[in-house]
């Protein structure tokens, strides 16, 4: 397995800043712009239903300003898979939403709706947009998510980075065995896998360090850190530690 490992960055909470006060600026795309000559790889963007960070001109200024992949973040709805079909990103995650949570709270459940699904990842396909699954670490999920047509699956650490900072380091790592466990089966169905949600300096490694995740994507941890740091060195640092989890200098 490739010792590479790539780091897409989520920049939803410089959104979240610049609509806290209604102004034009902290602009996303701007953080996008620096998060890319920092060596990102790819960045991410969720546009949710209720619009509360990232907004639908703010998609379109990312595909046209960026050189590097755009990953949309979304829910599988009609009115996100007509946006999606006229911005044409390089690739889709498709996430569970629910209005009065803070944050995504769990992975979907993609072998409930399997039917649905299969029609909606097979109209991104056919248009080039590589689709990905937000999930669990669940084999039923792993397995439908193949079976519906999903190119790559995002395994949801938020329960595994939770643990850890609750202290519960016993149900944490156990947690994390199963993510070890969840990225093998998808590996082995062919899937490209990747891993996000709630990562930081300190949770990063064990997970960067799993042979099978291809790519790790990290948002709110890293926008907090460019307050103190900038984007750049907080990229920078957060880099150095998957390297060093994948054996490189």
């Amino acid at each position: 397995m490739s010792k590479d490992l790539r780091l897409g960055v989520n920049i939803d909470h410089v959104a979240t800043l610049r609509n806290a006060r209604g102004t034009a600026y902290p602009d996303p795309v701007r953080a996008a712009l620096l998060a890319q000559r920092a060596g990102a790889d790819g960045i991410t963007a969720h546009l949710r239903e209720d619009r509360r960070h990232i907004r639908d001109a703010d998609m379109a200024a990312l595909k046209e300003a960026l050189a590097i992949p755009l990953n949309f973040e979304m829910a599988a709805t009609a009115e996100m898979q007509k946006i999606c079909l006229a911005t044409a990103p390089h690739a889709v995650c498709l996430v569970p939403e629910k209005r009065e949570e803070v944050t995504t709270e769990g992975g979907l459940d993609v072998a409930a709706d399997a039917a649905r699904l299969t029609d909606y990842v097979g109209a991104l396909a056919e248009a080039g947009i590589r689709v990905s699954m937000f999930i669990g670490h669940d084999p039923r999920q792993i397995e439908a998510s193949a079976a519906v047509g999903a190119a790559v699956i995002e395994l949801h650490t938020g329960h595994y980075c939770d643990l850890h900072y609750e202290g519960r380091f016993d149900a944490r790592d156990l947690e994390l065995e199963a993510l070890r466990a969840g990225a093998k089966l998808a590996a082995s169905l062919g899937l490209e896998v990747h891993a996000g949600h709630g990562l930081t300096y300190e949770t990063v490694a064990p997970v960067a360090a799993i042979p099978q995740i291809r790519e790790l994507n990290i948002g709110h941890f890293l926008i907090g850190e460019a307050v103190f740091v900038g984007l750049d060195a907080a990229l920078a640092q957060m880099r150095s530690h998957m390297d060093a989890a994948r054996g490189r200098k």
